[in-house]
């Protein structure tokens, strides 16, 4: 066996660098194509400005998504600079903590809605964004409103504050806006997301963009694609009312397949940085290997297997070479990972042959193997180099110097998930057995993270607390040296529980009304009085370590700074409405009263 593995080696080392070099040189043809489409600036005609603001539904598909859903959708309200647009959420019957939680964020907001799907979860991704659709063709004719826009988007979602007003720009000549789509930034020790930001970056700047420049389809990336009404429903006419298909592990992208094949026009918008930021949907990916390859095998499935299996390889040849493109990691993932497992059982060898002074084991002398085993090492430098480019443009220098670390993970991640994918494939298809959806786990970003939000009057414009011809009169009329929101309150045009609604989705703080009788006086008589007539807030709870303060306002920095002189417990802040706060107080000084009642007799 020895004998035999120490002549093949050559040919076997020269047939893998082969493909290897073919399979790098095939990675720079997106680039090649950019280059061309930017020297020839073929973005085609401006967009045309439009008098109004199209109305746009957002979908947001849920299955076991209480912990984020109430505040994705409340985050993404004070943040969206666009006023037409309405969040349908899908829930399911069998889910009644999310459906609790959509519920609470409908109650907030009068554009919030909740589609109740007909039957028990969980189903596909596909499934659910169909309940949603009839359920939004009911509330069109009962409220007797159109749609024109659809926009796709996840529980994790970080809609991007001018995501709206780009898909309803590009709008006037495409039937299919895709906004681009980038993880949040991590630090370096979480490898697992790292490898989500390189390859995101690079796809993001240079494959969505060559694949509209040659002319072919742009898949969607199921969050921030925008679809003209008239697709949807020719969709649902063409499939019994099916706008998605539901046996689909991967509808956003067969989708975006689909109406490049109708003969409808699509875009992806360039990523731009503006005052927001680059203008993207922000999200978290999976942080563990085993979640990244359990989402990276229903993506490996659905475009590469499933997705050959229903549309084949039709199309023009620019349409047949992107299919090759999202199909040959079925090869390429695995060559990869065995190219670095050679390459680190190599170096290894050769480290200790120096060492021992003997000859090295994985030594070939056939010049044209090395040859070609140098310009796949050539090219899988540059190759790094690219995605390096890529990832300092939009995250920065210190993680892309990180990137040829992160490579070999990413390629162990991705080799797990095809051969992972082929498995499961063919298991399903020598049992007969349809393909099973696999959710993906969400988690909500930090409220640091969250985008700058918008003004207080927006905010209550938004939630339906006043009318656009009562806030343009307000402000109008406001004094110059008056608060909107204290001129807002006299006037009578909201309510106190409006206001604090308002402050808590502005600033992400909790709002909620405290009962002043539950309150412990002892925890009341924990801060000094000076705390309550300088900065207006009060304790009232100690909570899992945590000592609970409320106010009225929102809190400036200088109060936490002087928080740490009293108290080493960690501070959790509350917002509530004036009127409770009062309540609070005379509770506060009611304890001050009796306190000193009780010393003096």
């Amino acid at each position: 066996m020895l004998f035999w593995l120490v002549h093949l080696w050559p040919y076997l080392l020269g047939t893998l660098a082969c493909m290897l070099l073919l399979s790098g040189l095939d990675d720079f043809i997106p680039l090649a194509i950019c280059v061309w489409g930017w020297l020839q600036r073929s973005d085609g005609p401006p967009a045309r400005l439009l008098p109004a603001e199209r109305r746009i539904a957002i979908f947001v598909p849920c299955w076991q998504e209480s912990g984020v859903i109430e505040r994705m959708v409340c985050d993404n309200m004070a943040a969206i600079r666009y006023r037409n647009f309405d969040f349908f959420l899908g829930v399911y019957p069998n889910d009644p903590a999310t459906h609790e939680a959509a519920s609470g964020a409908a109650a907030k907001f009068r554009n919030v809605h909740v589609a109740v799907c007909g039957h028990p979860g969980p189903t596909s991704k596909a499934d659910c964004l169909n309940e949603i659709y009839s359920f939004m063709r009911e509330f069109e004719q009962k409220r007797g409103v159109h749609f024109d826009t659809v926009v796709l988007h996840d529980a994790e979602d970080m809609i991007h504050p001018e995501a709206l007003s780009m898909i309803d720009r590009e709008r006037s000549r495409y039937g299919m806006v895709q906004v681009p789509v980038l993880p949040f930034a991590r630090p370096l020790r979480e490898m697992t997301h790292g490898i989500y930001c390189d390859e995101f970056s690079e796809y993001q700047i240079i494959d969505m963009r060559a694949r509209q420049f040659s002319g072919s389809f742009v898949p969607s990336n199921g969050v921030g694609t925008g679809f003209a009404r008239e697709i949807l429903e020719e969709l649902a006419a063409s499939r019994d009312g099916c706008v998605f298909d539901p046996a689909s592990l991967t509808e956003d992208y067969e989708i975006g397949v689909h109406i490049h094949f109708a003969g409808y026009s699509q875009c992806f918008v360039p990523l731009k940085r503006g005052a927001f930021g680059f203008a993207a949907t922000r999200e978290y990916f999976p942080r563990t290997v085993r979640s990244a390859i359990r989402q990276r095998t229903r993506w490996v499935t659905g475009i590469a297997l499933q997705c050959w299996e229903r549309k084949g390889w039709r199309g023009s040849w620019w349409t047949r070479y992107w299919f090759w493109r999202d199909r040959k990691g079925l090869l390429a993932n695995p060559l990869s990972f065995l190219a670095n497992l050679l390459f680190t059982v190599g170096a290894v060898n050769w480290l200790e042959s120096v060492a021992a002074h003997r000859p090295w084991a994985f030594a070939v002398s056939n010049s044209r193997i090395l040859a070609l085993c140098w310009l796949t090492l050539l090219l899988q430098c540059l190759r790094l180099a690219l995605r390096m480019a890529c990832v300092g443009r939009i995250f920065g220098a210190k993680l892309a110097l990180t990137v040829p670390l992160r490579s070999f993970h990413a390629n162990f991640i991705n080799c797990c998930a095809s051969m992972a994918a082929m498995a499961r494939y063919a298991r399903a298809r020598i049992k007969r057995q349809p393909l099973t959806w696999q959710k993906t786990e969400h988690a909500y970003p930090d409220r640091a993270l969250v985008p700058e939000r918008q003004d207080l009057g927006e905010i209550l414009l938004a939630s339906g607390s006043i009318s656009e011809s009562e806030l343009a009169r307000a402000r109008k009329e406001l004094p110059e040296h008056m608060d909107l929101a204290e001129f807002l309150l006299r006037q009578g045009l909201i309510s106190d529980d409006d206001l604090c609604q308002a402050m808590s989705m502005q600033s992400g703080l909790p709002a909620a009304r405290i009962d002043p009788e539950g309150v412990d006086e002892r925890i009341v008589r924990s801060l000094p009085r000076h705390f309550e007539q300088r900065f207006g807030v009060l304790p009232f709870a100690v909570k899992e370590g945590r000592l609970r303060i409320t106010s009225a306002h929102l809190p400036p920095s200088e109060l936490f700074e002087e928080l740490r002189r009293f108290t080493r417990l960690p501070v959790e802040f509350q917002l509530v409405s004036r009127r409770n706060y009062e309540e609070l107080r005379r509770r506060l000084l009611e304890t001050k009263r009796h306190s000193a009642e009780n010393r003096n007799p």
